[in-house]
């Protein structure tokens, strides 16, 4: 299941104090709630969302988690997390994998089909992994996610597009700033999406920038990406016409500007980056998420998007629905291989024997596994399951149960 809060549902205010306190949100939500097998929390510029591996389906277990959800997020951002469970939205069962994989794709994005929204899903993965809880349920959709978003890319040529919360950020500027290569730019932050923020002003033609690190890290960042390391921010900010602001930490406040000259401020981080006083301050145009949101793209996409991302999703319940059927034949065929086996080694058989028995199952695997598949989808899966008891005395147990397996389903 999944809870979920956007740009779309939530102001970016609340999303910015949220974020701030997610760090730990997946490894309480495992360790705290009983229900919880498994946690991957994806926290962007522009949405909340945890994904959760539970151990049963049905609307009471989901509202459970989802209860465990937003009391784990009180803990660490007090009141918001009730303001936040006004706004999000519960999903379940299918919607879950037709949801991100739309997110990863970039269809549900502020900026329709932005590039960095797949990487950061990958992250949020790592992170669950890091921290030891992700679960083969999750691991699976996720890959699935990853793998989706490269077929849509494809399909739509949203990779070709080149959109991003940058670029569109640089298209409006564009109208403020006459000339790109006579520009001073300023970037704050060293990580990714600095690195695109770079890479799309050098696009415009931007050919003065400089880097700013609170964390010591501009002298490396400058020298990989051949841009001017600045070492302190008052007076890097005195000398820029345009500052951009994309990292993980608040930096930017009224006693950062130094003069009243004309300066744009672009504010692109969640956490927000700038204090919303700079704004106000002589000679300062601040351009932010919100305003960003005003003139983000309509969602309007080549209708092969949509209708992959519907149909991984489709095919993505049908794997999860026919796998502990398939789990269970793999066992029953593994186990007389291992029986096998090891009368061969008794025999003192060639230890090619075994290579080409474990070949051999692989293949008379591979067949059944897909028409596993094929039936599942076609809501047929019960049949699989029959002939199992019939042909093999083989007893599948629940598909929910089932559904968090470790077994990998991939024949061989």
């Amino acid at each position: 299941m999944c809870v979920t809060a956007n740009h779309r549902t939530a102001d970016f205010d609340l999303l910015d104090r949220v974020s701030r306190g997610v760090e730990t949100t997946a490894a309480d939500l495992v360790a705290g709630a009983e229900q919880v097998r498994g946690a991957v929390v994806l926290a962007t510029c522009n949405r909340f969302e945890a994904y959760l591996d539970i151990d049963e389906s049905g609307a009471a277990s989901v509202a459970s988690a989802a209860d465990a959800v937003f009391r784990m997020l009180a803990e660490s951002v007090g009141d918001d997390a009730g303001r936040l469970r006004a706004c999000a939205e519960v999903l379940s069962d299918a919607e879950v994998a037709r949801h991100l994989f739309a997110v990863s794709s970039g269809l549900e994005s502020l900026v329709l089909g932005e590039e960095e929204i797949a990487g950061q899903v990958q992250r949020a993965l790592t992170a669950a992994r890091s921290a030891g809880t992700s679960s083969s349920g999750l691991e699976r959709l996720f890959q699935r996610a990853t793998r989706t978003s490269r077929e849509v890319r494809a399909v739509a040529d949203l990779g070709g597009a080149g959109r991003s919360v940058a670029r569109l950020a640089l298209e409006l500027a564009s109208s403020r700033v006459t000339d790109w290569a006579a520009a001073r730019v300023l970037v704050v932050g060293t990580g990714r999406y600095a690195a695109t923020t770079i890479a799309a002003l050098r696009e415009r033609g931007a050919t003065d920038v400089r880097v700013f690190s609170a964390t010591g890290r501009a002298e490396q960042f400058a020298t990989r990406y051949g841009v001017h390391a600045e070492h302190v921010l008052s007076d890097a900010i005195r000398d820029a016409e345009v500052v951009i602001t994309c990292t993980v930490r608040y930096e930017v406040t009224p006693a950062d500007i130094p003069d009243g000259r004309r300066r744009l401020i672009i504010d692109l981080g969640l956490p927000r980056n700038v204090d919303r006083a700079v704004g106000s301050l002589a000679g300062v145009e601040l351009i932010d998420l919100e305003v960003l949101a005003l003139h983000a793209p309509l969602p309007q996409l080549e209708p092969g998007a949509r209708a992959l991302v519907g149909s991984a999703a489709q095919a993505f319940a049908a794997e999860e629905q026919s796998a502990p059927a398939v789990v269970a034949l793999r066992r029953h065929i593994f186990d007389a291989l291992d029986a096998e086996l090891a009368r061969s080694a008794a025999r003192g058989d060639d230890p090619r024997t075994e290579q080409a028995l474990r070949h051999l199952a692989g293949v008379l695997l591979h067949g059944p596994s897909v028409r596993a598949r094929e039936l599942a989808a076609e809501g047929r899966g019960n049949e699989f399951t029959a002939a199992l008891r019939t042909l093999y005395g083989i007893e599948v147990e629940d598909p929910a149960a089932g559904s968090s397996s470790g077994e990998s389903l991939t024949a061989g």
